[in-house]
């Protein structure tokens, strides 16, 4: 009873939240598009040009974004789960730290890109320490991918939580990108933990 309850009372106010509303009447896959068209407002580093690596994609809210602002680029969805087709996306499913992922990778742009896109988390466990500490891993790994396929100009944004690894995120990202922001969108949960690190431009290392 108290379970029906609870998935009740979360139907309840997912359906109040405007961003989920504005979503729907939007047609945009999921109320994470937001946070991306935030972040981007914010930064300005999407174009018609770019060449974009979106992670974790689906369901594809972010591609989504992405897809209106490029018209001459590419764009590469990766996810290990199913993603419906998006006009003007390429999608892969696979695990991206699979090395047979990063060479599909290689073949498809055949050159350095603009911008690696994370809005990647784990699936909740219950243990919020734990799901911070596997999400901030999926951020790392996403870095350690940013810096082997962008040019030197290179944007990467991921979604990580303030927890146990928040420290090593911000001290590699200090170490890789000339530039370092912590940026919440509004449309992020105020009571949530998520934040996004953006950073930009290659450090010779």
């Amino acid at each position: 009873m108290k379970k029906n309850k609870s998935s009740k009372n979360w139907l309840i106010h997912k359906h109040r939240d405007q961003y989920f509303k504005k979503s729907k009447t939007q047609g945009y896959r999921s109320r994470s598009a937001f946070k991306l068209i935030e972040i981007n407002k914010k930064f300005k580093f999407l174009n018609k040009d770019s060449f974009i690596i979106d992670l974790g994609s689906s369901p594809g809210g972010w591609s989504q974004v992405a897809s209106k602002e490029v018209s001459n680029g590419k764009i590469l969805s990766i996810d290990i789960r199913d993603m419906e087709i998006i006009t003007n996306v390429k999608f892969i499913k696979g695990d991206f730290l699979k090395k047979d992922i990063y060479e599909k990778i290689s073949t498809f742009f055949n050159r350095r890109i603009d911008v690696v896109l994370s809005d990647m988390a784990v699936n909740t466990s219950g243990n919020k320490n734990l799901d911070s500490y596997r999400t901030g891993e999926l951020c790392l790994e996403a870095m350690n991918l940013s810096i082997k396929v962008l040019n030197i100009h290179g944007v990467f944004v991921s979604k990580i939580f303030m927890g146990s690894v928040f420290n090593e995120i911000q001290s590699n990202a200090k170490k890789y990108f000339k530039k370092i922001v912590i940026f919440k969108p509004d449309s992020s949960k105020k009571a949530s933990k998520e934040i996004y690190i953006y950073c930009k431009g290659i450090r010779k290392i």
